[in-house]
């Protein structure tokens, strides 16, 4: 009876983290898009404003500014589609998993020790005394 609950409950909390994964990264994508129609306008505006409003027209000082926008928006591109494949969620576990083990080594060094150092024997025979 209570295996079956436990099993469900287990299924229950591995779709909700499915879930908001997948929100996550469909949040991750719309910002990514957004980002590049924001891209695109800003791109023309920028355009516009150097050729058809002549301002600063000795320079075209657009291509400079388009130029550092398309790198920035090539950095978030990078981090939506290449490093959340090697760093995402499958990763952030292993090191965490990572970080718990060697944790839990310590944790026993350290009882080993303190086991050494002050035996039970020892303890035992001073409280009844």
């Amino acid at each position: 009876m209570f295996a079956k609950n436990k099993n469900k409950q287990e299924l229950n909390l591995e779709q909700h983290e499915l879930l908001e994964n997948a929100q996550r990264r469909i949040k991750q994508k719309k910002r990514l898009y957004v980002h590049f129609v924001i891209f695109l306008i800003g791109s023309v505006f920028l355009i516009f404003v150097n050729k058809i409003l002549n301002y600063w027209d000795t320079y075209d000082w657009f291509i400079w500014a388009i130029t550092f926008w398309a790198f920035l928006f090539a950095i978030h591109l990078v981090n939506v589609f290449v490093t959340q494949k090697f760093m995402g969620r499958e990763w952030e576990r292993a090191q965490r998993e990572k970080l718990v083990q060697k944790q839990k080594k310590r944790i026993a060094e350290m009882q080993k020790q303190i086991e050494t150092d002050f035996p039970m024997s020892q303890i035992n025979k001073k409280t009844e005394e």
